[in-house]
């Protein structure tokens, strides 16, 4: 932590400027080392327009940003130089930092720096990683409401209220004699408690509501061959996505492709018919299939309308039972031949990829199935870390066994260590406790520069 370190903060590539980041105790003084202007006495957040150079030869032409500790992001003086954005320059100037007493950052750590200098909090660096990857407007949102520790507040108003309780209880406990002293009596305790579980309720379906609207709806496709599958991506991604013949077995492998459903990105995968087939590379795009069930939130199930449900239907059927699915019969601009009845109690769509016909009807069926038009970017308290979330969700059950404790008579000493274990749970989440093991594999998800 006491290093100087540098990264380019800005994607590699042609472009009108790229920007190099660096940070530490004597970033301006390592920097002042290769610009031609002396920029040791300028003033915090200024820009100073100057030349880079090596051994008097000019390497660019550069506007110089000098920020002072603490009013910087990682609280540690940063200075900032926008090249000129060709890879070869920028790289360049880089190589004669890190000829300096400067490192190459690793992946994150300007972020790390700025949370363990107090700067950020846990979910709030989850923010930064989020508004980088966003793919949307409404994950862009919420990345920004817990980029102003929105949820912060609210985890820390909870703590203060368990604290309130722990203090009382204390006091209880050890001065019994005290009159004037508020008694903590297990209905207030409880009260209480009932106040707090409501609030991690919220957080935590919030923050499922979050995963939908950050990372999107995972789709797959599925069904035998040749019934339509890759017809019915084209038709939602609007252009000729996958290869459509009527030969059975064209898709060999997944096709993926991304579309915005009301602000909510659907992540949809062609996959390869699945059968019993001897080639090998169409075995592999099977198993590859039968994967991205696994993994996916919603399965769509293509079947034919123009024939009986075949015994490659029927396995799919099975295979897709315990997954949030809709049936599509395709072709129904043919004669129906398959037996409606074998799908009862079933989230049925009929199309045709010839009128688009259905498709409509198959978009609206999603929003009602992940209640899209509910999930509103208003004022969300979310957390986006799934071990974050897991501690959410392990307070919230430790009030219910507090609760079961109250009912079973235990004495209030137990309680009172229940609760301080949530206390401390919820430290963890915001990061006033942590361990510096998940600490680097969090940041390591970073990318250098940031």
């Amino acid at each position: 932590m006491n290093d100087t370190i540098a990264a380019i903060s800005t994607s590699l590539g042609v472009g009108a400027i790229s920007i190099i980041r660096v940070s530490g105790l004597e970033a301006i003084k390592e920097v002042n080392k290769i610009t031609k202007a002396n920029i040791l006495e300028k003033e915090s957040h200024t820009i100073i327009y100057t030349y880079i150079e090596e051994n008097n030869e000019t390497i660019d032409e550069v506007l110089v940003t000098i920020m002072k500790a603490p009013k910087t992001f990682t609280r540690e003086d940063i200075v900032e130089i926008n090249c000129h954005g060709g890879i070869a320059t920028t790289k360049k100037v880089l190589e004669l930092l890190l000829k300096q007493n400067i490192r190459l950052a690793e992946p994150g750590e300007f972020t790390k720096r700025a949370f363990i200098n107090g700067r950020i909090d846990l979910t709030q660096a989850e923010a930064v990683m989020d508004l980088i990857n966003v793919k949307s407007d409404a994950a862009r949102q919420i990345a920004i409401n817990n980029l102003k520790g929105k949820t912060t507040k609210k985890i820390k108003i909870l703590r203060e209220k368990i604290s309130d309780i722990l203090t009382n209880i204390e006091v209880n406990i050890d001065y019994p004699e005290y009159q004037d002293i508020e008694e903590m009596t297990v209905e207030k305790i409880e009260n209480e408690l009932d106040n707090i579980k409501y609030e991690l309720d919220k957080i935590i379906e919030n923050s499922k509501n979050s995963k939908i609207i950050k990372d999107g709806i995972s789709i797959a496709i599925i069904g035998r061959p040749n019934v339509g599958k890759s017809s019915i991506l084209n038709m939602f991604s609007g252009y000729e996505k996958a290869i459509v013949t009527d030969i059975a077995g064209t898709t060999r492998d997944v096709v993926e492709e991304s579309i915005i459903l009301d602000g909510i990105q659907l992540n949809l995968i062609d996959t390869a018919g699945i059968r019993q087939t001897k080639d090998i590379v169409e075995q592999i795009g099977v198993e590859r299939s039968k994967q991205a069930i696994e993994t996916a939130d919603l399965v769509l199930l293509v079947l034919n309308n123009n024939e009986q449900l075949k015994k490659e239907d029927k396995d799919l059927l099975e295979l897709s039972k315990n997954k949030k699915r809709i049936i599509i019969i395709n072709k129904n601009d043919l004669a129906q031949k398959i037996d409606i009845n074998e799908l009862k109690r079933e989230e049925i769509v009929t199309t045709n990829t010839i009128k688009d016909d259905g498709i409509k009807e198959l978009k609206e069926k999603i929003k009602e199935m992940f209640n899209l038009e509910k999930i509103t970017t208003k004022d969300y308290n979310y957390v986006s870390n799934i071990n974050q979330l897991r501690k959410i969700e392990e307070s919230r059950n430790s009030i219910e066994n507090i609760r079961k404790n109250i009912e079973n008579n235990l004495p209030i000493d137990i309680i009172e260590i229940d609760l301080k274990y949530i206390w401390d749970v919820l430290g963890e989440v915001i990061g006033e406790t942590y361990q510096e093991e998940l600490l680097d594999n969090l940041f390591s998800k970073f990318c250098v520069g940031k």
